[in-house]
Formats: C-alpha cells, sequence, structure tokens
C-alpha cells in the first residue's frame, strides 16, 4: 500500500470513528508495523497540521473536534505518488507558460502541493528544477485583462472590450463579444469570440484588450462544430475557411524533421522521388505561414499558390536590401 493511501486510510478512518482507536486498530487497518503506524501519526500532525490527539485513558487515538472551527480534512486533493507527480509537472507548466497570470492563485495551489509532497523522499523544489520550459515571444505580463475574460467565459456572460489592433496607425476600437474560448497559441493568448459589432466570429489577441467590461447579457453560443471549424480549418491564429492549399518542398537535410512535425491536422505530406519532401498545407491569411516559410530559409521551396511564391519572393528582395548596405 502506498504512503499516501495508508494516510488517505488513516484520515477516513479517524474521520468516521467516533471514539478513540486503538494502534492495534490502526496497524490493522493500514497493513503496517507499530513503529510504521507511529510515523504516520506523527506525519499527520507535523506536515498536515491534523488536529490528531492520544487518549491515554481510552489508549485510542481521534481527532480533537473540540478546537477546530470545522471538521478536519487533509490540504487540497488528495492524490497517488504518480498523480501528484503529473500535478507538480502541470503546475510548473502553467507557472511558466504565462507569468503573472493567475499568480496568487497559482501560488496557493504551490502551497497546497508543498503540504503534501512533505510526505515525499524529494520535495517539490528538487523536482521542478528538472522540467525547464523557455518561451519565446511571450507579450502578456499581467492578468489585468486576463482574468476578467475567463470569468466572462465561464460565467457565459458578454463582454465589453476596447481593442487595439496590431499593425501601423491601427486605432482603439469598441467591440461588446461573447466569449466562445480561450486558446494558448504560441506562448500567447487569443480569445476566439461572436463579435456583436461584425456579427461573425474574430479571434482576439488578449495582450491587445485594452480594458473589458462583464455585461450582465448571457453570451451567444457558438455551435462547437462550427466554432472547431472556425479554428482549425486554415493555417495558424487567422482563422477562417481555407480557400487556399500551400505545397512546399523541403530539401533532404530538412525532410527529416519537417516530416515529424504537425503544421496543421488536414496537411499532405509525401516523400519524392529526389529524397525531397512535399508538404501542402490549407490555408486563409499567408501572413503567418510565409514567416514560418521564411525561418527555413534555403531548405524550402514554395511551389504554389503563385501569389505564396511572390510573398516570399517579396520579403526575400526585401531582406537582400537591407543586408546589401
Amino acid at each position: 500500500m502506498d504512503r499516501f493511501d495508508r494516510i488517505y486510510r488513516l484520515h477516513n478512518l479517524l474521520t468516521n470513528r467516533r471514539i478513540p482507536i486503538p494502534l492495534t486498530v490502526i496497524m490493522n487497518e493500514l497493513e503496517c508495523a507499530k513503529a510504521t503506524a507511529t510515523r504516520y501519526i506523527e506525519d499527520m500532525r507535523t506536515y498536515l497540521d491534523a488536529p490528531l490527539e492520544y487518549d491515554r485513558k481510552l489508549n485510542g487515538y481521534y481527532y480533537d473536534r473540540q478546537h477546530a472551527n470545522k471538521p478536519y480534512q487533509l490540504p487540497g486533493l488528495w492524490f497517488s505518488a504518480e498523480e501528484l507527480n503529473g500535478l507538480l509537472i502541470c503546475h510548473q507548466i502553467l507557472q511558466n507558460i504565462s507569468p503573472g497570470i493567475l499568480s496568487q492563485q497559482i501560488t496557493q495551489l504551490q502551497q497546497r502541493i508543498n503540504q503534501l509532497f512533505k510526505l515525499k523522499p524529494h520535495t517539490p523544489v528538487n523536482i521542478s528544477q528538472k522540467i525547464k520550459i523557455l518561451s519565446i515571444g511571450r507579450r502578456l505580463k499581467d492578468d489585468a485583462q486576463f482574468k476578467k475574460i475567463a470569468t466572462a467565459l465561464f460565467n457565459d456572460k458578454q463582454i465589453d472590450i476596447h481593442y487595439t489592433a496590431r499593425g501601423a496607425n491601427a486605432a482603439q476600437s469598441q467591440r461588446t463579444v461573447s466569449p466562445q474560448q480561450l486558446i494558448y497559441y504560441r506562448d500567447n493568448w487569443y480569445l476566439a469570440a461572436h463579435c456583436h459589432h461584425r456579427d461573425q466570429l474574430r479571434v482576439f489577441a488578449v495582450d491587445n484588450i485594452d480594458s473589458a467590461k462583464i455585461l450582465d447579457q448571457t453570451a451567444q453560443p457558438t455551435d462547437p462544430k462550427q466554432l472547431e471549424q472556425f479554428l482549425t480549418s486554415s493555417y495558424g491564429i487567422f482563422s477562417g475557411t481555407a480557400e487556399h492549399t500551400a505545397v512546399l518542398e523541403f530539401t533532404k537535410a530538412r525532410a527529416k524533421w519537417v516530416a515529424d512535425e504537425n503544421w496543421h491536422p488536414n496537411q499532405q505530406g509525401q516523400w519524392l522521388d529526389n529524397g525531397n519532401y512535399q508538404l501542402s498545407i490549407p490555408f486563409n491569411d499567408s501572413r503567418e505561414l510565409i514567416m514560418d516559410i521564411l525561418k527555413h530559409g534555403a531548405e524550402v521551396e514554395v511551389k504554389s499558390p503563385q501569389f505564396l511564391v511572390d510573398g516570399v519572393r517579396e520579403q526575400v528582395e526585401a531582406m537582400q536590401k537591407i543586408y546589401k548596405k
């Protein structure tokens, strides 16, 4: 029986009994020796702040309910050793993907995890040092608007936002939207929402939302299949119906890497006779796709459509002008 399981069983035993429990009964229930049972009792007192007392007259252990404001509960949810390690990994991911986001809530979670891990031979500090998450291009620095958006989303409420689109001379606009889904994509948060001004689904970068106000009106729902189609039919964060298919040919040197990558759920790939790899990707807006093509440099060639070939060529020529200086 796992150590966590024994403590959980001991807690239930003490909770369900109204009279002190002899140590022999505890040993029998936990299937352990006297020294082991005694150690679990001390662990609960020391690390879990359990109001566990010993009655010499009745020769048994019990929860002191007179000095507790409410029945004692084990801290947080109770997990097996493997589940607790999984929880710690999830916590580490959450802490790293968006520093500052929900920092107070994450700290409270860490405190509860720390309490549970005091019973383990490896502390959270030792385990967390084995996990490193590197983020590039993160923009959101605080959760000022994020928490309002999440609250509206989970409570099916409309929100009024002031949004500044990214781009030259972009002006701030006011929108009333019905949140549908929060998306974490390439180290940044986005909100998929029904825009009541345009009467269509749109995607907003959360870091570009200058202010958000939760309204009393119930959010207008979107059919899940329609939302999924909107978000995944074309390439990248630029959502909408895919109207084009990009055909890319990667050299032998890069092919073995690209062949294992997932660029899009509906991508098509095939090995060519010359050892190169051809990848076909549905897309709507070419901006993000061009950026991803350029990062492969001379290891990839755009075969079609022609306007995508022209778009990549224009970027390459613009770069050449800079470096010719």
